[in-house]
Parts: C-alpha cells; structure tokens; sequence
C-alpha cells in the first residue's frame, strides 16, 4: 500500500480540470449514493491485467488499446457497444496472427464520459457558457442550463458503463469472441474498402488453421481460449469525485482499487507533480497509464515513475506517447533513454491520434490517416534505434460507418467529413480506418520481431 495515502490524500493537493458544481450538497449526496454501488471491476480483474501487461514489458505481448473519444448518453446502444467491441476483435486477430503474440484487448469504454478542455469557459457569438467536459458533468447543448454541471449524470454514468460492462462480458465469455466467427465479424460498410479482401483472406487462413486443430482434437470445447477473450475497460481519471467514490479495499489484499475500470490513466493535462490525479492514482492498484507529450522533461518523467511505481511493478505503467507525427522522432528518445537507463519496468505505447488534430476550412476537425501512420511508424523507428520495445498502440475509434478522419483506402475526403460526423469531441477511425491500421502495424510488429529474432 501507497504510504500516506487515502482515497481521499487528492484534496489536499493542486486539481485541475475538475468541474465547479453549483450546488456542493448535492455534489455530496450523489457520491455517497455512488459510495453504496456495487463495484463495476474486481480487483482480481485489475490485477490479473497488471500480469497481461508485464508481458508487454518484456515483448511477450501487445497492448491494443481503443475505443470512443468521449461516450454518450444519447449514442448508448447495445449495437454500437457490440460493433466497436468487433472492430476491436478484428484488430487483435490481424495483430496477432503476424506477430505470433497474445494481444491485450483494452477499450476505452465503460467509463469514458469526462473530457479535459483547454480553457474552462466556452464563448459562442459573444455568449460566453461553461465548456463541455462530457456527458459525466454536464451537456454539450450550448444553453446555460445544460452546460451547469449536474452531479447526478455521475450517476447516469455509472449506470451506462455497468450496462456497457454487461453486455461487453457476455460478448467476451458468451461465444461472440469464438474465433470460429472471425468471418462473421466483418462490417458491411467494410465491403468498400481493399483491406476487407486482406482480412476475408486471413479469416480463411485462420479458419484452416481451427479446422487442422479441430481434426487433432483442439477445439472451443476442449480449448475454451478459443471461444472466448479476456477484455479490459480503460478511461481517463479525471473526474476525482466520482474516481474517489468507487475506490475500494480489496478485502484480499487489503489494498485499494478503483473499481470504475480495469486500467486508469493520467491525462497531458494532468500529469504535472503535485497534480491531484497523480496523488490519487499513486495509491490505487489498478495497473495505469501516463500520456507523454512534448512538454513532458525526462527528469520530470522519471520522478513521476518514482511517485506512480516505486516498487517498480512490471505491468504496473503505461507510458502513452502523444507527439505528433512531425515531432515523435525529435522528442521520444530522450524519454526512452531516461527509462531505460534507470531501469523503470514500462508498456510503451503508441498514441497517433491527439497529436495530428487539424482544421479544416469548412470547420470540421479531423485527423488525416497518413498523419496517423507515420506518427506509428515514427514510433516504431525510436524503440528500434533506442534498443527498446513498442509496446502497444492507443487509438480513438468506433465501430460506426463515421466520416470523422480522412484518407486511409476508403479515402475519406474533407468533403465527406459532414456526412457522418457524430463524434461529440475528437475525430475516430471507423471500422475500415482501424482495419487498415491494424494491417499496417502489423507489418511493423512483424518487421520488429524478426529483426530482434535475428539480433538474439
């Protein structure tokens, strides 16, 4: 256990990017109704991820971490839970089946509600309202009593992820992950894209492969592996009320959990020493990320590791990079050789998304998928030139037919952008984008681990 830690050691230090709630005892009540929920995660679950991501330590495993920017209220459905959760699927099974290597299925779901905003106040033709932060805190309608935010959508939230956890445990340990519908998973918009033919094309390599095993005696009912797939839940800890109000004691352990998800992580905006969220996650047993960008210093980084890990647990960290792709090759190395030079068990992982967001002319932003790629192959090159190891990748998708990122085979014109863009903060790949991306990673993984079979 974290020494001079509590649930509550955060209000005692400097918190940004938390909400100003009007009324205080209503702030209050509804975290001590949220106090008396069940928990959403066990600490069994979170702790058996920490052993997942030891694995993507060592290179024994690849972290595939993705999901919605921001989830919605109004969007909650059991069909765009399901899609998002294939798209997912499909991406593991390409990644795996050229690496050879079990691949860590983490979304960004369940839990996914608050945003940080760049300044605390929006202003809209002189009408100046308190910024959307996600549908945890209040709502993205431009009106001043929709922007006040409300405790009770903590509540909604809660209530939206046990139901998204729900069904994503029945999709994961109910048959629908059973590698014998890895042909049934394609989406049909997919059907437009040149890399649906490529994955029609593994699917029928991996279908022989089960149908050889099944001839050996090997399948889903002797090997439940086969029919089924752990999954993890991951989002940003921002929202330190609610975070607080479902942290518990293991009673095994007798160490603390946040139960709102497997895998909790510190956002750019919130990383800075003496930040409230790093206090609260210090002392949680959650395994937890960290997005590193370009202001982040090398000392600064290697004394928040000392604050997060000190017992230097593998599996423990997850260092998300978040450059830009112009920038990566620049700034990565000198985080890189901090870590590797004191030693700090770290998940590298490849954030492509937050760094490559433009304007367009019409209004819309967007993030062009060349962008995207060349941020991950940027990534890959400074672990490879470093002597480390690329550990994972993060990205903001959904399994939805959504115009939000142009390029990628489907070519995604600024043009398109308005035909479906229903994101309610960043831009995501659709499901055609992250398949795409999925093969080209994988080409790289598959590069990564023949030259370091070469190099043993």
């Amino acid at each position: 256990m974290a020494a001079n830690w509590s649930p509550d050691s955060w209000t005692r230090a400097e918190a940004r990017q938390m909400p100003h709630y009007p009324d205080a005892g209503a702030l209050d009540a509804a975290c001590d109704q949220l106090a008396k929920y069940p928990p959403l995660v066990f600490a069994g679950e979170a702790r058996n991820l920490t052993g997942h991501l030891a694995k993507a330590v060592t290179g024994e495993a690849f972290l595939l971490q993705g999901g919605d920017c921001a989830e919605s209220f109004l969007e909650h459905s059991a069909n765009n839970i399901r899609d998002t959760f294939r798209v997912i699927l499909q991406m593991a099974v390409v990644l795996t089946y050229a690496s050879k290597l079990p691949v860590i299925k983490l979304g960004r779901m369940a839990g996914q509600f608050a945003k940080p905003r760049s300044t605390d106040m929006e202003t809209i033709d002189g009408v100046e309202l308190p910024s959307y932060r996600g549908d945890i805190v209040n709502d993205i309608a431009f009106d001043d009593a929709a922007r006040q935010p409300d405790p009770q959508r903590m509540i909604r939230a809660y209530s939206q992820s046990a139901a998204t956890l729900n069904l994503l445990r029945a999709f994961a340990q109910g048959g629908y992950a059973n590698l014998h519908q890895v042909h049934r998973w394609t989406h049909d918009f997919m059907g437009r894209s040149p890399w649906a033919r490529k994955y029609a094309e593994t699917a029928d390599r991996i279908g022989e492969a089960l149908e050889f095993m099944a001839a050996c005696g090997i399948d889903p009912e002797t090997v439940p592996q086969l029919a089924q797939t752990d999954f993890y839940t991951s989002h940003e800890a921002l929202l330190l009320r609610y975070e607080q109000a479902l942290t518990r004691q293991d009673s095994l352990t007798g160490d603390w959990y946040d139960t709102s998800a497997h895998f909790l992580w510190i956002g750019d905006r919130t990383r800075f020493e003496g930040s409230a969220h790093v206090e609260y996650l210090r002392g949680i047993g959650n395994p937890i990320g960290m997005k590193c960008g370009p202001s982040l210093e090398p000392d600064a980084l290697l004394r928040l590791l000392d604050t997060l890990n000190p017992a230097r647990v593998p599996g423990r960290m997850t260092l998300i990079t978040r450059y830009g792709h112009d920038k990566i090759e620049a700034g990565l190395p000198r985080l890189v050789r901090a870590v590797m030079r004191e030693g700090h068990p770290v998940v590298w992982s490849c954030d492509p998304m937050h760094g490559n967001v433009v304007k367009t002319s019409t209004g819309y932003k967007t993030r062009p998928f060349d962008r995207i790629l060349a941020e991950v192959r940027g990534f890959f090159a400074v672990h490879r030139a470093e002597g480390s190891l690329a550990g994972g990748i993060h990205t903001e998708m959904t399994g939805q037919n959504v115009t939000e990122c142009t390029g990628g085979a489907m070519d995604v014109t600024q043009m398109d952008l308005a035909d479906r863009y229903h994101t309610h903060c960043d831009p995501r790949l659709n499901a055609g984008q992250s398949i795409e991306l999925a093969f080209l990673l994988a080409e790289m993984l598959n590069q990564e681990l023949k030259e370091r079979r070469k190099a043993a």
